[in-house]
């Protein structure tokens, strides 16, 4: 079994040295040749969206086995950490884009409303017959305006991908009509967004409260509401995750895992961890090799 090192490879959509830092695409069978970086575990900072028409392989995203086979689309977050194992034959395309490139012509944060790229656990929408044509066509397209470079390819790929996820949230949250977004969801919206920025600093939910101007009983009543657990649960979930990454895809020691994670003593974690994930950091470590 090879060594971990201590940290975890983060990758930037430069690595596509294309020129442009914020949107790429190409085919999926160019994965094992051109960039070998996505076979092992790494902490992507830009979205992902495997558009699969045939292929055979895993993609491993925070722990969660998917398979690559039928006609689906698997979304690769922000911060997440993933690896892909794909054959060279596969067909379909790998699309990725920062959230400020979709932003230059969209308001910022617009991505919130797509459901699909908000779900914690949901990564992958299997797709139809007739709906894998649909995205087959769309994707072709971005495909021929991404390598045709021509005047103004940027706002074209921004209105196809735009396309793109509003087709992926109908297929995944189908609804009828026009939904207005209530203030209850938006203040969830920023809650959840200043605990990926703070969870490692502020752990508690009177911080988060302060910052949206709320009581922290309402904080608590909009996550109950939404998301079914308390403002408190989602913040221990989000740090627990957080340590499960470190423990499984680094070397580091729990000590570390601690002091990364900025809690007050080793010892304070381990009862933390032991909490939330039901087991001790290195009952854990163990039972991932």
């Amino acid at each position: 079994m090879s060594m971990k090192s201590s940290e975890i490879a983060v990758l930037s959509a430069d690595m596509f040295d294309t020129g442009n830092d914020f949107f790429w695409i190409g085919s999926l069978g160019c994965i094992p040749e051109k960039y070998p970086l996505l076979e092992q575990p790494h902490r992507q900072m830009f979205y992902m969206l495997l558009c699969i028409e045939s292929a055979h392989g895993t993609a491993v995203i925070d722990g969660a086995v998917i398979r690559l086979d039928h006609p689906k689309i698997i979304c690769v977050k922000p911060g997440s950490i993933c690896s892909i194992h794909i054959n060279n034959t596969a067909r379909g395309n790998v699309i990725c884009f920062t959230e400020s490139f979709f932003s230059l012509r969209y308001n910022n944060n617009v991505l919130l409303n797509f459901s699909f790229l908000n779900k914690e656990s949901i990564h992958e929408v299997c797709l139809e017959e007739n709906k894998a044509a649909e995205w087959n066509q769309i994707t072709r397209f971005m495909h021929q305006e991404f390598y045709g470079r021509d005047k103004g390819a940027g706002n074209v790929l921004r209105s196809y991908l735009n396309i793109l996820l509003c087709n992926l949230d109908r297929h995944f949250n189908p609804s009828s009509g026009i939904e207005r977004k209530s203030n209850k969801e938006e203040k969830l919206r920023q809650f959840k967004l200043l605990l990926e920025e703070h969870f490692i600093q502020h752990k508690t939910p009177s911080f988060y409260a302060g910052q949206l101007n709320i009581t922290t009983n309402y904080l608590n009543k909009l996550c109950r509401e939404y998301n079914g657990l308390s403002s408190g649960e989602l913040i221990r979930k989000r740090i627990t995750l957080e340590a499960q990454r470190l423990l499984h895809y680094t070397g580091l020691s729990v000590a570390e895992v601690a002091k990364e994670l900025e809690f007050e003593s080793a010892s304070y974690f381990v009862t933390f961890f032991g909490k939330n994930a039901g087991m001790t950091p290195e009952s854990f470590r163990r039972n991932q090799q």
